[in-house]
């Protein structure tokens, strides 16, 4: 069986954002870019359902710059076995994501794509919908728990939701996102990222995919939120109430 994984390229966790000055987007320039966290959660368990011998083959994509490469390089580092990265100047929105992953399931073939529930930079939450409706395929998203059965060809997923725990079955192939909760990423050791050096990464464009990723949706302007004002404290109940009605508006 083989696994797609796409990932993406982000700002560091870590990093604190900065608005360019001109207010055109964030700013990325010496800044520090990793992996979507998600995505590594969706690496890790394509690499450990590799490792039980239920994949034959884990395949990462990628889709942007040509930077994007050293995330892929990530990637094979911990465990996939060869990448593909779709290079593209063009901002991707989630639709043109996931018509270009489409065009990828088509050529490659995988019985199952597991894929990051969201990306940290713009949270949308929506190319792994998207991807299982074009490909026509049953999805769970915000999985904690995977179990795959081969034999039987389907898939359980256990998900979390607001009154506890969801469990899906589905046949494969299918689409899966994953949630913090489904496992602990690996750290890439050396030999790994020397030996991911060798690995296939294969470059295409959109065009060679017949897939148009002209932006449907154009950022205007890129603002900070307003800073929050610093706290008081209150004497007493009565003046607490007094601010909630005048200042808060709460009552």
């Amino acid at each position: 069986m083989k696994i797609l994984v796409p990932i993406k390229r982000v700002v560091d966790y870590n990093v604190k954002i900065r608005v360019k000055p001109d207010g055109t987007g964030v700013e990325t320039t010496n800044v520090k870019m990793s992996m979507n966290p998600f995505d590594e959660i969706a690496v890790e368990e394509a690499v450990r359902l590799k490792e039980r011998g239920i994949a034959t083959e884990v395949l990462a994509v990628s889709a942007g710059v040509a930077a994007c490469q050293e995330t892929l390089r990530t990637a094979l580092a911990l465990g996939a076995d060869r990448a593909i990265l779709i290079e593209t100047d063009v901002e991707l929105q989630p639709l043109a994501v996931a018509r270009l992953l489409a065009a990828i399931v088509a050529k490659e073939g995988p019985q199952l794509v597991i894929m990051g529930k969201q990306a940290i930079d713009d949270d949308a939450n929506q190319t792994g919908q998207m991807l299982a409706a074009l490909l026509d395929w049953p999805q769970a998203t915000f999985a904690s728990q995977v179990v795959v059965d081969t034999a039987a060809q389907q898939v359980t997923v256990t998900r979390e939701i607001d009154g506890g725990l969801e469990t899906l079955q589905m046949p494969l192939p299918a689409v899966i996102t994953t949630d913090l909760r489904l496992n602990e990423p690996r750290f890439a050791s050396l030999p790994n990222i020397m030996k991911a050096k060798k690995k296939p990464l294969e470059t295409v464009s959109p065009a060679a995919l017949g897939v148009d990723v002209t932006p449907r949706i154009r950022t205007l302007k890129v603002e900070e939120p307003p800073k929050r004002k610093g706290g008081v404290k209150v004497a007493d109940v009565d003046e607490l109430i007094a601010k909630l009605r005048q200042e808060a508006k709460v009552i």
